[in-house]
């Protein structure tokens, strides 16, 4: 079906031409927004987010590239499996095994924090896959040089912080709000509809232990996007930060940025952790730029 701008989000920017699919990919029934014309761009949100994140990205970007924008399992309007696999490798395999199923054989991957992390993960596992990886757009990607929120991963990765944050997790729709304010680098662009948005994702059952499975090896997971980095494919790699990031410090740029040789820094002034949604017409140049470049 094609969406309107209203309803992309939240099941709320996008325009006629991108459309709300379903697939089955490994068993799970994926959610995705689709259109455009021109070369596969592939976007991969972050943790506690889905497809809603590219609603102010989607129409601009698809002038230029055929987007798929999917809502990886357990989030968003995804299927909730029973069971979750923990851990970021799971994630990188689903991107692949998304890209497979729709039979998207070369693509440019753009990830957001954690998606921008499984974007890293499954990146050396392209090629073998069959899947040309042309070039990667990194937002503010967790990696192992940035270790804001480590503790409470580690709490929450054991049974019995993820027994006390169950019965608390109730609470985490009313203090999204909060934490989606904290995200930016002026939180009074939180409105209430990006609020409303992303909280809609969150209610569905089964969300929570999605989010507990995939902290579950956060530590062990830094240690391997670090190993994978040295692996991945050497293609054009761009890094878009905001200098106000309190989620994924900007002081962390540089060091990755060593490991790309084609690599590129840019950083989007007076925004914070989600630079798409704060000053997407910047953000949206930035991308749809770096894709025409040769």
């Amino acid at each position: 079906m094609s969406l309107t701008l209203e309803a992309v989000g939240a099941r709320s920017v996008a325009c006629a031409s991108i459309e709300e699919k379903f697939v089955d990919v490994a068993g799970c029934r994926v959610r995705y927004l689709t259109g455009g014309r021109g070369p596969a761009l592939l976007l991969v949100h972050g943790l506690l987010a889905y497809s809603f994140s590219w609603r102010f990205n989607l129409q601009a970007l698809a002038q230029k590239a055929t987007v798929y924008a999917p809502d990886l399992p357990g989030m968003g309007f995804s299927q909730r499996v029973p069971n979750p696999a923990p851990g970021l490798a799971p994630t990188a395999e689903i991107i692949l095994d998304f890209m497979k199923t729709l039979g998207i054989s070369s693509a440019s991957l753009l990830g957001s924090s954690h998606g921008g992390g499984a974007v890293l993960l499954a990146a050396p596992f392209a090629a073998p896959q069959g899947i040309k990886i042309k070039k990667l757009i990194l937002v503010s990607p967790v990696n192992p040089w940035s270790l804001q929120g480590t503790h409470i991963t580690d709490l929450l990765a054991t049974s019995w912080g993820a027994a006390l944050f169950r019965p608390l997790s109730r609470l985490l729709t009313p203090l999204h709000g909060y934490f989606l304010r904290r995200l930016y680098g002026d939180p009074r662009q939180a409105t209430p509809e990006t609020i409303d948005g992303y909280s809609r994702g969150m209610r569905v059952a089964g969300t929570i232990e999605h989010c507990l499975a995939r902290v579950k090896h956060w530590r062990q997971d830094l240690l391997a996007i670090e190993q994978a980095l040295s692996r991945c494919p050497n293609v054009p790699v761009l890094l878009i930060w905001g200098d106000r990031d309190r989620a994924v410090y900007p002081s962390s740029a540089g060091t990755l940025l060593k490991h790309f040789p084609q690599g590129k820094l840019v950083t989007m002034r007076g925004a914070g952790h989600v630079p798409y949604e704060e000053n997407p017409d910047e953000f949206n140049r930035i991308v749809l730029d770096f894709l025409a470049q040769s």
